[in-house]
């Protein structure tokens, strides 16, 4: 069959489900419902994504002979065989029926709303926007004649309050969000001196001015995040106004403890992990790269245009100013110069067009300043959550095998340290459970690739993880 169906050589059972569930309108069948009736299935989501890998869709529809191929590639599923195109280019009898239930029962198929994928979160731009928004204020205190420090009034929309926050607040707060969230895509911080303002010498105004908008791209980015608006570590970044924010920040974070501990999805990670997750990633990861790359050299060009609209401004104000000074100079003119009056008249006119380039010139100001915060700031904001992105991949690769070593071994010397002083049998049992999945967690991720990235197997704080469970274990 080369992977295509006969459309005549199908089970009834086929057209019955076809019909009960196709477009009422066109002969297609909504990857939406179809992705209904995978879920329906009792296979597991890794047999789906591969079976949906493997029929065509085109435009959010499934024809009726690509239906077929889903059907079949779906009940050699159920009999427990990998669902490949070479099962139906083998098949010589009649194709399998899977176990869907009564045609007519799924009829209510094409009403009910879809159910969200557990590894994604979907929201559209407005609801997220309408989470939050915060301002975010310069408030510079100077001590002598140097600015020694800056501190920023943060007020959230959302929870009706201003706050005094300085950056190395910000810096707290983005180290506990690693450690909660780990395994998700954290904003990425400013540095504390831009390395552009380095290289290109930029005034010292200049550079805190453009860290504060950086600084309130990063916290809008994280009031807005589906997860992280929700979480108490924003909540009290927010709305704390004591006199120390980043202690209470650290007491949050030990006591919330790493999304891991409490994410059901964590305990499934075999079952959502691709086989070719590996491949799969270097892909995205490349795309990704190649993005920023693309939307860096816009920005780079949205910000030459707008500095020349806020040239072009300066250039316009100067320019009337000048005209302005000749039709303002009173100096009288001598008794023989010709054409007297030609002159007083002809500076009257150089002053009332001093005033239209005045006006010219807050026209290009305007413009400078809508380039400037319409296009720059939020390729800015789109280049900042795709540096997240990168940072996320980079993290993975870096530090989730490395912190299960660490894990393995400082809970192998605490085993040995329990067991030399004859604790209880079940702490004893508590700890060799921990290993063993720790030491599980090891092998799936070298299974899966080069032994260095494992989304959602383990967390970055494996202290706060093995307490959990020490605790549960004994209770």
């Amino acid at each position: 069959m080369a992977g295509e169906l006969n459309e005549g050589s199908v089970p009834a059972y086929y057209r019955d489900v076809y019909e009960a569930i196709r477009c009422r309108t066109e002969e297609k069948v909504q990857v939406e419902v179809f992705q209904r009736l995978l879920q329906m299935s009792d296979i597991s989501k890794l047999t789906s994504n591969q079976i949906a890998e493997h029929v065509d869709s085109t435009d959010g529809f499934l024809s009726k002979l690509s239906f077929y191929k889903a059907l079949a590639l779906i009940a050699f599923a159920q009999q427990g065989k990998q669902p490949t195109l070479k099962l139906l280019e083998n098949c010589i009898q009649e194709l399998p029926k899977p176990q869907l239930g009564e045609p007519r029962e799924l009829n209510a198929l094409r009403m009910q709303p879809a159910q969200d994928d557990v590894l994604t979160i979907s929201e559209t731009l407005d609801k997220l926007l309408d989470r939050d928004t915060v301002q975010v204020e310069l408030i510079p205190e100077k001590k002598g004649l140097f600015l020694k420090h800056v501190e920023y009034q943060l007020t959230s929309q959302r929870y009706k309050i201003s706050v005094y926050r300085r950056y190395s607040d910000f810096d707290i707060l983005h180290e506990v969000l690693l450690q909660r969230f780990a395994y998700r895509v954290v904003p990425a911080l400013p540095p504390k001196r831009m390395l552009k303002a380095v290289l290109t010498s930029i005034s010292e105004r200049e550079f805190i001015e453009g860290r504060r908008r950086a600084l309130g791209r990063f916290i809008n980015l994280v009031a807005r995040h589906p997860l992280f608006s929700e979480d108490e570590l924003v909540k009290t970044f927010l709305t704390f106004s004591g006199s120390d924010v980043q202690t209470k920040l650290r007491d949050t974070c030990k006591k919330l403890g790493d999304e891991f501990m409490t994410n059901r999805t964590a305990t499934l990670a075999k079952e959502y992990l691709p086989a070719d997750m590996q491949a799969q990633f270097a892909t995205s990861r490349e795309m990704i790269r190649n993005i920023h790359s693309s939307f860096q050299k816009l920005r780079d060009r949205a910000e030459k245009m707008a500095e020349r609209s806020k040239e072009n401004a300066t250039d316009l104000l100067m320019f009337g100013r000048e005209l302005s000074t000749l039709g303002s100079d009173a100096s009288p003119l001598p008794s023989l110069a010709s054409s007297l009056s030609t002159w007083g008249t002809l500076r009257q006119s150089l002053k009332s067009l001093s005033v239209e380039f005045a006006v010219l010139s807050d026209k290009a100001s305007q413009q400078g300043r809508r380039e400037e915060d319409d296009v720059v700031e939020k390729l800015n904001l789109f280049l900042d959550l795709l540096q997240s992105y990168s940072d996320l991949c980079e993290r993975h690769e870096r530090g989730v095998l490395h912190e299960h070593q660490k894990a393995l071994h400082k809970y192998s010397i605490l085993k040995r340290q329990m067991m030399s002083a004859t604790v209880q049998s079940k702490e004893q049992v508590s700890v060799e459970q921990l290993e063993s999945r720790i030491v599980q967690g090891r092998r799936y991720c070298g299974r899966a690739g080069d032994r260095r990235f494992m989304p959602a197997a383990a967390a970055d704080s494996c202290r706060c993880r093995v307490t959990f469970l020490l605790e549960t274990t004994q209770e």
